[in-house]
């Protein structure tokens, strides 16, 4: 299952725009442009964490945008804007990052300040 959804003006929610966004189990596809095409890719496994905002415009059009935090190096917030289905698609990021993080078995920590949560350490 995937989504694809192409940006939309803010007024109105019309599509003229040259972006479109294609969101997979694996992976996340930004492709902009119409004379220089810039494709842009996430791995889902390397999503941290996802925000949907919806400005009073893009409530009254149906429309979101979709923040997805990562640890790609090329682009750590990764916009998916002016989107409908906004919510749908922020669900299943939020859902399909998870299940690919399992799957790939890979970890991701935080360590802020040098402090532990105190699991695992003997005091």
């Amino acid at each position: 299952m995937g989504y694809k959804e192409k940006k939309r003006w803010a007024f109105l929610g019309l599509p003229f725009t040259f972006t479109t966004y294609s969101v997979t189990d694996e992976m996340i596809t930004v492709q902009s442009g119409l004379l220089k095409r810039i494709e842009n890719d996430c791995y889902m496994y390397k999503i941290v964490d996802v925000r949907l905002e919806a400005s009073l415009l893009e409530r009254i059009f149906g429309l979101g945008t979709v923040h997805c935090f990562s640890s790609d190096v090329t682009d750590p917030d990764l916009r998916l804007c002016h989107i409908r289905n906004s919510k749908e698609i922020k669900n299943y990021i939020l859902e399909q990052s998870e299940q690919e993080r399992l799957r790939r078995r890979t970890l991701n920590t935080q360590n802020l300040n040098g402090e532990t949560d105190g699991i695992g350490y003997d005091d």
